[in-house]
């Protein structure tokens, strides 16, 4: 009787240990399907790179936590809940070159084309088609205004008739001619070549090639050639970036002489002053310079300590630090991607965000670079 029992209480047990180790490979295999890894749903976690080869002009977040990003030939890209989505011609761009992006009173994202305008009204693109023309020189500003350059390339239409800039606020894009006298043959010297920046007081600044435009709602400003007094030996002006930081000082960065710095009286070249010009330096655009030089600035911006930075075509990424009065260079040992970059984007988050060349967006770490887009 007692050997019956014990050899029953034996098969009793074996049972139910079979019968739980079926119950942990069911629980195991379920598990194993929930991370299956063919699963290929974009989680707002997971980023990804941009597609973009021809490099990114312009970076934008609007309110809505939106990231866009601007192509030099490829149109636009919004990344959204780790999304991208991109837009071309195809889709209402008045062009696949987007040189700028800025986001108006009422959350429109505003694409400003190699050649034309167009905005995103949150459902779909549009290029505005009404434009005033009767009021080129009654120039007038306010804070929320919107700023883009002519609708050519370089240049103007015969609409247009004179270098100017389209300024919207709310109504139809108007078009205002700049304070110059127009000189047949200059056409292109005083066409936009950079966005606008607001700087303190409400003044506004417009890079052109062959000089920098400062508006404060009643007189303007001028930067040009003759102003500075250049010259074929010291180099002509040739803008492709301005910038004022917070202490109001305005930084104007060139292809070809380097970077400029203007406090409201003076202006100094700041690579000259630095020591970044190259000795045998070509002081133009077409002349590639040397490691360790300054010379062809595409992009300025200002991290959150108040350092400056320059994005130089050429020789990589420049912080100018005002509590040692020092330069750093940052090159492709330094983790940056290309050495051209577009634009220095200060996120809202505080995070230095760089607009590469190669299509790429890199950040800086504090103590070096690494592509985020």
């Amino acid at each position: 009787m007692y050997k019956f029992v014990s050899t029953f209480y034996l098969i009793f047990l074996i049972s139910i240990c079979i019968s739980c180790n079926s119950k942990n490979v069911s629980k195991q295999a379920t598990s194993s399907s929930i991370s299956n890894p063919k699963d290929t749903t974009i989680k707002p976690t997971v980023i990804k790179y941009l597609e973009y080869t021809t490099g990114i002009r312009s970076i934008l977040e609007d309110r809505h936590g939106n990231i866009w990003f601007a192509s030099h030939q490829e149109g636009v890209c919004k990344y959204a809940n780790g999304k991208f989505t991109y837009f071309t011609v195809d889709h209402g761009l008045s062009d696949n070159q987007v040189r700028s992006l800025y986001e108006d009173a009422n959350g429109n994202v505003w694409f400003e084309g190699g050649h034309g305008i167009s905005y995103y009204n949150g459902e779909e693109i549009i290029t505005p088609t009404t434009k005033d023309y009767t009021n080129k020189e009654n120039w007038a500003s306010t804070p929320t205004d919107l700023w883009f350059k002519g609708d050519e390339g370089t240049g103007y239409n015969e609409k247009e008739g004179q270098p100017g800039v389209y300024r919207y606020n709310g109504m139809p894009l108007t078009y205002h001619t700049f304070p110059i006298e127009q000189k047949e043959g200059y056409e292109n010297y005083i066409s936009v070549s950079t966005p606008f920046v607001r700087g303190k007081n409400d003044r506004i600044w417009f890079g052109t090639y062959g000089g920098v435009f400062g508006y404060d709602g009643k007189d303007f400003t001028i930067i040009d050639d003759g102003y500075l007094g250049l010259s074929q030996m010291t180099g002509y002006l040739h803008v492709r970036s301005i910038f004022e930081d917070s202490k109001g000082i305005l930084w104007i960065g060139n292809n070809g002489i380097g970077v400029l710095r203007y406090d409201g009286e003076k202006t100094i070249n700041f690579s000259a002053e630095q020591g970044l010009i190259s000795p045998n330096s070509g002081r133009s655009g077409g002349y590639r310079s040397p490691e360790g030089s300054l010379e062809h600035v595409f992009s300025i911006g200002e991290d959150k300590e108040g350092n400056i930075w320059f994005g130089d075509r050429d020789t990589g990424a420049w912080k100018y630090d005002r509590t040692t009065k020092s330069m750093t260079n940052y090159t492709l040992k330094d983790g940056l991607t290309t050495h051209h970059i577009w634009q220095i984007y200060l996120s809202k988050q505080g995070e230095l965000w760089f607009a590469m060349g190669d299509g790429s967006v890199c950040q800086f770490n504090g103590d070096r670079f690494e592509r985020i887009f």
